[in-house]
């Protein structure tokens, strides 16, 4: 009975810290599309709440960091469940990051001046749309534990690194000959540069999804995580 009691509660506590890196992901995967809602609209108010948001997905972060430790010392789980464990650990840290970008986004409206001039930023709604994606194929893959959807989400990152670097070309060309845009111009070059790091963590995610199910790092990914 006492064994039958430890198994169903460290099934429990399991259950119960895939469920908080759930909703952190489904927080940080709004925020990321509102935050480009409100750029591209000059929403303020949108805006102020996804900034606001950002301290609950942190509020989150916080709740599987003493879950997570407290399975470790009372349960300590063994193969599987141990990579269960500190993959959500590790993927709630990169979720709170993708939050952060976000809010960085978010808190660029209202900064950037005669946003319909740039031609740029027809090509930043839609990188935005293709990092989005990712977060929100990565965190049904580690819902289902799926390493197989996960090492096709790793894939992806390379559309969005090169809608980067043609906004980068585009607003540099822009800047030069248009000097009195630099300073808006360099906004939306720091919001480009956070939807290419939202991408990057959405691979890393998937990452730690793939190693996490298998117990093996992606064939081209060996310096990831170490072996089980």
């Amino acid at each position: 009975m006492v064994a039958e009691h430890t198994v169903k509660a460290f099934d429990e506590d399991i259950t119960r810290l895939r469920g908080l890196v759930a909703e952190m992901g489904g927080l940080a995967e709004l925020s990321v599309s509102e935050a480009m809602d409100a750029l591209l609209r000059g929403d303020h108010d949108l805006a102020a709440g996804v900034i606001a948001r950002d301290k609950r997905i942190d509020q989150l972060e916080a709740e599987v960091d003493k879950l997570a430790i407290r399975v470790l010392a009372l349960r300590a789980p063994m193969a599987d469940d141990l990579r269960e464990v500190i993959a959500a650990l590790k993927i709630a840290g990169v979720i709170e990051r993708i939050g952060d970008y976000a809010k960085n986004i978010a808190k660029r409206v209202g900064i950037i001046e005669g946003r319909k001039r740039f031609e740029p930023l027809t090509l930043i709604p839609a990188m935005n749309d293709l990092a989005a994606e990712m977060v929100h194929d990565v965190l049904t893959a580690f819902a289902a534990r799926d390493p197989v959807a996960a090492a096709e989400i790793v894939q992806r990152d390379a559309k969005v690194d090169a809608f980067y670097d043609s906004i980068f070309r585009n607003l540099v060309s822009f800047m030069v000959e248009n000097p009195a845009t630099i300073s808006s111009a360099a906004q939306l070059l720091f919001v480009a540069r956070n939807i290419e790091r939202i991408g990057d963590h959405a691979t890393n995610i998937a990452e730690m999804v793939y190693y996490a199910a298998t117990g093996a790092n992606l064939p081209d990914r060996e310096e990831v995580l170490p072996p089980a």
